[in-house]
């Protein structure tokens, strides 16, 4: 019923584009001069019936499961929920759900196929329901439009005022979005901070967030000491990013500068492949290559190389961000105005002096930029480091043992139904937040450093 409604919503927009657009066209030609042109006429009357029947569309799909899982609940006998906990509660509702949906194991008590019943009933009728509400929004929106169409109203102004508010309340949505971000990480880190002191979690050199499963257990209370978990990950960043830096801005002085056109069509496009290479694909790459590659070279010359290393998965991300770095630097030096190059190989530089002391410094402000956000990308990386770096805290600075990040402890800590009630599932809340930081300082210092250095230029 939904994929109707959209069907009902798209005729109707197009109904009434080409319906207000054949009346604007009527008018005109009967010598009434109009305001503005045929198209804004037809324009209005297609965002006057799209917008709000859009957003009824999908305000009706956000609310109905909730409001149909209430009426379920409402309808069942009484006393099956009383002394039930929320979660008991909710493994009934996904059961009955699940009947509803014609998965039954085993053989339910009569007042659950009852109530599945009454649930398939009630998706039937609120699909019907909302073809109806939008069939009916969508006709009266319709005649509201058609009515307006008149040599004295400024369509133009009505279509041009619908897509400001439309942009409007997409920002406001961006800002409220965000704010939603920070206040839920906010939140569930207090509640962590509650049960596990700030300073052992800040300087703590230890890092096994386990709970107890039996009074009796040993280390029950866990340790949740951040600094093995973001060691591993600045040495992850770093490695990567002594990859990816020269190589990156090597290449984008080579293609900008030096490269012939044919070969700058070819070379570029293969660059920019590499940013679209699933980080799955990478991490693939980092376990049968580079890793194999790492501990053979590491046996020819006597060194102990853990099976995941910091370095493999370091150089496979450093190979990822290569084209991001690529891209910001040549960006960056075809901004550089054409009146330094020329006027310094006027002086007798050549093009590699002209590189190195003209271009190179007028553009470090965006190449700075590109390197800080591909720092962030860095930071955040998970799938490589979950393949090829390890899952194990250790508080080391060397490649070539195994390490994690910040992101794979993340994902490791709320794998599985989780119920955010204890210090070990609260503690991804926590390394969630203070990443959030480092990658806000980061990205903070790049727009600063840019424009600051861009005005001496400029």
């Amino acid at each position: 019923m939904t994929l109707l409604a959209f069907v009902i919503l798209f005729a109707a927009v197009v109904i009434g584009y080409f319906l207000n657009l054949r009346a604007a066209r009527a008018i005109r030609a009967g010598g009434t001069p109009m305001h503005s042109l045929d198209g804004f006429h037809g324009g209005y009357a297609a965002l006057m019936v799209l917008i709000p029947t859009f957003f009824l569309i999908i305000l009706w799909m956000l609310f109905q499961g909730t409001v149909i899982d209430l009426l379920v609940k409402a309808g069942l006998p009484a006393g099956q929920l009383d002394g039930l906990g929320k979660g008991e509660i909710q493994l009934i509702m996904a059961e009955l759900r699940s009947i509803a949906g014609g998965r039954v194991f085993g053989q339910p008590e009569d007042w659950k196929l009852e109530a599945a019943e009454r649930l398939v009933s009630l998706r039937a009728t609120s699909g019907l329901l909302l073809v109806a509400a939008t069939a009916a929004q969508a006709a009266v929106l319709l005649y509201f439009a058609r009515r307006r169409v008149s040599g004295e109203f400024r369509a133009r102004q009505g279509t041009e005022g619908i897509i400001h508010g439309l942009m409007v309340a997409c920002a406001t949505v961006a800002i409220f979005v965000t704010i939603g971000i920070v206040a839920s990480l906010l939140f569930e880190t207090i509640r962590f901070f509650n049960m596990v002191p700030f300073w052992d979690f800040v300087l703590g050199t230890s890092w096994e967030p386990q709970i107890p499963l039996r009074e009796d257990q040993i280390a029950a209370e866990g340790a949740f000491g951040m600094l093995p978990v973001f060691l591993g990950t600045l040495v992850i960043a770093t490695v990567a990013m002594l990859v990816a830096t020269p190589i990156g801005l090597l290449s984008a002085i080579y293609l900008h500068e030096f490269a012939s056109h044919r070969a700058r069509s070819v070379i570029k496009p293969v660059l920019e492949i590499l940013a679209g290479v699933p980080t799955v694909v990478y991490g693939f790459f980092a376990i049968l290559v580079i890793a194999p590659a790492i501990r053979s070279f590491g046996s020819d010359l006597g060194l102990p190389i853990a099976p995941n290393t910091a370095l493999a998965a370091g150089s496979v991300m450093g190979i990822m961000l290569i084209p991001f770095i690529s891209s910001f630097a040549d960006d960056a030096l075809g901004a550089v105005p054409r009146s330094l190059r020329d006027g310094s190989l006027a002086v007798g530089a050549t093009p590699a002096e002209t590189v190195l002391k003209v271009l190179f410094p007028a553009a470090i402000p965006g190449i700075v930029g590109g390197i800080l956000l591909a720092v962030s990308r860095a930071i955040g990386e998970t799938m490589i480091v979950v393949m090829a770096a390890g899952l194990i805290a250790k508080m080391t600075i060397n490649p070539l043992d195994s390490v994690t990040t910040v992101t794979v402890q993340i994902v490791t800590l709320l794998i599985g139904d989780t119920a955010f009630d204890s210090p070990k599932t609260l503690a991804a809340f926590a390394l969630g937040m203070v990443l959030f930081v480092m990658t806000l300082i980061i990205n903070v210092a790049a727009l600063r450093i840019v424009r600051k250095y861009r005005e001496i230029y400029d």
